[in-house]
């Protein structure tokens, strides 16, 4: 029976990083949980983005395979509104995706997650991304990447914004581009630990994000062979492994009966005290491998009995 992967993303050490952690301690409390997989903000964690230096990036290299790690997503941004008196083009956002794929590729990444100018308050991307996608998808077969956007609270699965990319996925035929699910949308239960302040404007403007919009776990069911990597998104974890806002119980065992065998790379989003964030990371890998070697164990004992 095949299992999860497990990965970390530094975004979970957000203020930890360049305060009381360099990267490569950043890599080393990641390796530190088991995890075989590293995540990364690329403008966050590459020095000179977009353009490190071959110092940096051999250091890079020597770090990642100290720690017997591999890089898996690198995340981007494409920022169709820079200005407000100039909307990025097709062919300004296609460069943006290209120059970080070359980067990617020159880090050793897997996938990146191009995070696309949105429209309105539901995540609607920006109509360039796909013309913007289109015309990267020769180079990222070149370089056996995959582009992936991902669908984040408030987008759920079942929405015109999953349905336009599993549309793209389909016309084109391309196996270069696919779905990356954020694990937040599954919470279920208001926010109790946050990691930013909360004002009235958010409040009003945020409450999906903060009380959850719940989707249904079997919505997987509709995407999961678009979806080659999962950001395992969470917010607090308790010392009894219990999880206050995503339904882990209900989600891991879909997941294993979807037969899923990719990354669940950890987003940690809660308290930003520091050393929380390491602390927080390793429940959340503790508390989904109890889960997945319980969900394995039942079956094969439900197989030795069939």
């Amino acid at each position: 029976m095949s299992g999860f992967q497990y990965g970390v993303s530094l975004y979970s050490y957000t203020d930890d990083f360049g305060t009381v952690m360099d990267l490569e301690e950043a890599l080393e409390h990641a390796a530190d949980t088991g995890a075989t997989g590293i995540e990364i903000l690329g403008e966050t964690h590459v020095a000179a983005y977009p353009e490190p230096s071959s110092a940096w990036v051999d250091h890079w290299h020597a770090t990642i395979d100290r720690l017997g790690m591999r890089p898996t997503n690198m995340a981007s941004w494409v920022d169709t509104r820079v200005t407000l008196t100039h909307t990025m083009t097709e062919e300004e956002g296609a460069a943006q995706i290209m120059q970080d794929l070359r980067l990617a590729h020159r880090l050793g990444f897997a996938f990146i997650r191009p995070k696309f100018g949105v429209v309105d308050e539901e995540l609607t991307p920006h109509p360039i991304w796909r013309g913007a996608v289109a015309r990267a998808l020769d180079l990222a077969a070149q370089l056996d990447i995959v582009i992936l956007p991902e669908i984040h609270a408030p987008t759920p699965i079942r929405h015109p914004v999953t349905e336009g990319y599993v549309d793209f996925i389909q016309k084109t035929g391309t196996k270069h581009f696919g779905l990356m699910i954020d694990t937040g949308i599954f919470q279920d239960r208001p926010l109790t630990h946050w990691g930013g302040g909360i004002t009235d404007e958010i409040r009003k403007g945020a409450l999906s994000f903060l009380n959850g919009i719940a989707v249904p776990v079997e919505h997987l069911i509709d995407v999961i062979q678009y979806v080659p990597f999962i950001q395992a998104k969470f917010h607090h974890i308790d010392e009894t492994l219990h999880d206050h806002h995503i339904p882990w119980d209900r989600l891991v065992p879909m997941l294993k009966k979807l037969n899923y065998n990719g990354f669940l790379s950890s987003e940690y989003e809660g308290e930003r005290a520091p050393w929380v964030a390491i602390e927080q990371v390793r429940r959340q890998h503790c508390l989904i491998r109890k889960l997945e070697a319980e969900y394995d164990a039942a079956h094969a004992q439900e197989n030795a009995h069939g």
